[in-house]
């Protein structure tokens, strides 16, 4: 009886400094980062949150400094979204820390499924997907570890819904 809660996407990601200097107006670091402003625990619609089979409201999730998540807590699984303004798609998946890696596009845009070194097995997955100037990340988690048969699959279900109203 494992649950799934180990390290959920256990990635350092690089930290950007948000201090504008000089003459720099001050939406610089919104301008260079659509995700600046993206509310990871006020994006998921009412008709999301049942489709993805948890419910609201989301529970901050802190886990990692550099990437600010929501967790959505379910019956047999949870769905946590996180962003990471600051590491481009690209920069973000070849991190290494992967122990798969499955890359694909949603409507033109970067996508990929993964399951971070030490937890493949264990009812968990993330989809990743590029937005903003940066990476924004959801994350099936099973309350057991064969409580949700394809997480995978399921990461990818949210990522294709939510996909058309992420930043560009």
């Amino acid at each position: 009886m494992a649950t799934a809660g180990l390290a959920l996407v256990g990635l350092s990601a690089c930290s950007g400094g948000s201090t504008g200097g000089g003459e720099q107006p001050q939406t610089s670091a919104a301008q260079s980062s659509g995700l600046a402003d993206f509310d990871v625990c006020n994006f998921f619609t009412a008709g999301d949150l049942s489709a993805f089979g948890v419910q609201g409201p989301g529970e901050p999730d802190s886990t990692i400094d550099t990437e600010p998540g929501c967790n959505f807590r379910g019956d047999v699984k949870d769905v946590t979204l996180y962003k990471v303004p600051d590491t481009a798609f690209d920069a973000y998946t070849k991190q290494g820390n992967f122990g798969s890696l499955t890359p694909y596009e949603i409507d033109g845009r970067k996508a990929a499924n993964g399951v971070t070194k030490g937890s493949e097995g264990q009812g968990i997955c993330s989809a990743f997907l590029d937005a903003g100037g940066g990476t924004v990340i959801v994350t099936v988690t099973g309350l057991m570890r064969d409580s949700v048969a394809d997480p995978c699959g399921e990461a990818e279900k949210v990522a294709r819904q939510i996909e058309p109203r992420l930043p560009e």
